[in-house]
Order: C-alpha cells, then structure tokens, then sequence
C-alpha cells in the first residue's frame, strides 16, 4: 500500500479502488513538483478514493494530507476520473504553497511597526 521514494515520502493508499503500480508512480510524479517548490515538506498522505454514492461527475476523490513545518496543509479533489482528480488535488497543493510562501516573504520582507503605548523600551547599550 506504500510507495516511498529514497528523497521524498509520498504516502498513497486507495479506498474502494486497486491501487495499481501505474497510479502509484502517476501521484509520485506529480508529487515531485510540490517537493521542488517547496522543501520543508516532511511527508505527503495521499488517499484515492472510489465514491460509488456520488454521481458520475465527483465518484474519483483524491485527497492530501502534507505534513511540513507550520501548519499542515489538508485538501480533496474529486471528477469523473482519478487521473483527473489527481492532477486538480496537486494543482490545489500547489496554489496553496504558492500563496503561504508568498505571505511568509511579504512578512519577512516588509516587517510591522509594532506599538507599545505608554511603555519605555530600555535603551540598547
């Protein structure tokens, strides 16, 4: 049920669905791309899903659990085909990354005076 890559940890486990060795190296490879962005990923969880109760358009859900330091990032995707589910799930990782290394440069880069009223800070000598 494990797929684990010498560099990377990629989890992947299928619910309701054989996970056949081609899918496993499909989410491995899309995988990569979120680890070459981003390299304080720890580990990446990937459940397939095969939802026989929704309809047609939803029934293949994939779902992320990425573990990195600050907070974990959790998210699904779901179409007619896992495939599909697969590469929307890693384009939904991505955009997320993107957008917290953003925010984390912003932060670091245009700091906030901050205001201490009515308090003497004493004086570096």
């Amino acid at each position: 049920m494990n797929h684990t890559n010498k560099s990377h940890d990629v989890i992947v486990t299928g619910i309701h669905l054989e996970l056949t060795p081609s899918l496993k190296h499909y989410v491995q490879e899309k995988a990569e791309r979120l680890f070459r962005h981003q390299a304080h990923i720890v580990r990446i969880r990937v459940e397939l899903e095969c939802d026989r109760k929704h309809d047609v358009a939803h029934k293949f859900v994939a779902k992320a659990h990425v573990e990195l330091r600050g907070p974990n990032i959790n998210c699904s995707a779901d179409s007619e085909e896992m495939h599909k589910s697969i590469d929307l799930l890693v384009d939904k990782i991505d955009h997320i990354l993107h957008k917290r290394h953003g925010q984390h440069k912003d932060k670091r880069n245009h700091p906030h005076p901050v205001e201490f009223d009515g308090v003497e800070l004493p004086k570096a000598i």
